[in-house]
């Protein structure tokens, strides 16, 4: 079946007309028959081919566990930016009570104390970066 289409090529118009063809094999056919009549002759359509699957990588080795922290020790649950340390180095700590706030994509996570006591170290400033586990200080 001959189909008229009407196309423009930078700027200048032309108008086509092309033969709508149902399977390879009429399209060898016909590109085998009249391409002769044009400059040349072009080759045949190649057939997609199966693709080897591409090599998987080695899985990266485990990194090494971080060192444990030392009892007492407020932990980050999050890695994120301290926005807030609101204790310091001698301040009495509930447990429950809040003792920093950590920002993490643009979401902002209070930090509670796990343990009771007196803050013997704040490992921490504001606006540090912080792993998850990370610790933030310690309560003795």
């Amino acid at each position: 079946m001959l189909k008229t289409f009407r196309i423009n090529v930078d700027g200048h118009p032309y108008t086509v007309t092309v033969e709508e063809v149902l399977d390879e094999h009429s399209l060898q056919s016909n590109m085998t028959t009249s391409l002769p009549n044009l400059v040349g002759s072009l080759p045949l359509p190649v057939m997609p081919q199966a693709i080897a699957p591409a090599p998987v990588a080695a899985p990266a080795p485990a990194a090494a566990p971080a060192a444990p922290a030392a009892a007492g020790s407020e932990l980050a649950p999050l890695a994120g930016v301290v926005v807030a340390i609101e204790v310091k180095v001698g301040d009495a700590v509930q447990e429950g009570q809040r003792i920093a706030i950590i920002e993490a994509m643009k979401m902002k996570t209070e930090i509670f104390a796990k343990h009771s006591g007196k803050v013997t170290a704040v490992n921490v400033r504001v606006n540090d970066t912080v792993e998850t586990g990370q610790a933030l200080l310690a309560v003795g």
